[in-house]
């Protein structure tokens, strides 16, 4: 058996890029703008139950502007786009009785799926309050990751997917750093997969006044051919085939149950492992 088998993203990519932004306001529309101009990819963490009426206007100088349900429609669609929970009316999960929790975590799933037309598998704690309860609350709800809003500074792919930490938020002082080193890093001496996934709320750029951050991080991380672009859902499923190999007595070769293909490093070189399929490796 190999000494080392290491996960790859599609392709056998080493590195990945992901965003993760909440609460379905107008500001979205923007980053949306950018993300496709770039190649690039991001979740939104919507409340299925905190859009305002339709035809609503705020009042000037209101910078955090939620979208009604008709625009969110027609904004959050594309492979680019994945829609994930964020509670139906953003309440501390942590902090309500257990039985009131699990209604807004499973009334937002369900309307969520049935307002975009997709199974929603994903999730960001509101206020980044979480707690043992909630994580399991979310697991028996069928969620398989749920971001929170620590920062790791780091690229490690999560050990605990319902406590997922994000590389940083985009006003984090370390964002320039990381965002040269992911780029930086030869993927030919990458050991372990590098995940750099950045978070935060799109009226914040509004409100600072710095669209200019999220451009010059597009612009840096952007277009490079040894980075996959993906959503969080994608990024999950892809080490969730990873886990699900199954490997012969002798660790030589491995058997692939998934529907789609996997990649792994061995050491020495990289091998696709075929969707229903088998390889050694």
């Amino acid at each position: 058996m190999r000494q080392q088998l290491r996960m790859r993203f599609p392709e056998g990519r080493a590195k990945a890029f992901t965003l993760s932004y909440d609460d379905g306001v107008e500001q979205d529309i923007t980053l949306i703008e950018l993300i496709r101009a770039h190649g690039c990819k991001c979740t939104f963490n919507l409340s299925s139950g905190e859009y305002p009426p339709e035809g609503h206007v705020w009042e000037q100088g209101r910078i955090h502007r939620r979208m009604p349900l008709s625009r969110c429609q027609g904004v959050y669609v594309g492979g680019d786009i994945e829609v994930a929970m964020h509670g139906t009316h953003h309440p501390f999960w942590d902090a309500m009785p257990a039985e009131a929790a699990m209604w807004d975590v499973i009334n937002d799933r369900r309307e969520l799926e049935a307002q975009y037309g997709r199974v929603v598998r994903g999730a960001a704690y509101p206020f980044g309050a979480y707690s043992d309860t909630a994580v399991e609350m979310l697991r028996l709800a069928g969620i398989k990751y749920c971001r929170t809003v620590n920062s790791s500074h780091s690229f490690n792919i999560p050990a605990d997917w319902l406590r997922l930490s994000a590389t940083c938020h985009h006003r984090d002082p370390e964002l320039e750093r990381l965002a040269d080193r992911f780029v930086s890093a030869d993927t030919g001496r990458v050991r372990d997969p590098m995940m750099f996934y950045v978070w935060g709320h799109t009226y914040e750029f509004e409100d600072n006044n710095n669209w200019g951050v999220m451009e010059k991080l597009l612009d840096t991380v952007g277009g490079h051919d040894d980075v996959w672009y993906a959503t969080n859902i994608e990024i999950y499923d892809c080490w969730e085939a990873f886990t699900r190999l199954y490997f012969s007595a002798d660790g030589n070769r491995a058997y692939n149950p998934s529907a789609v293909d996997v990649w792994v490093w061995n050491g020495e070189e990289t091998v696709k492992i075929p969707a229903g399929g088998s390889a050694d490796v």
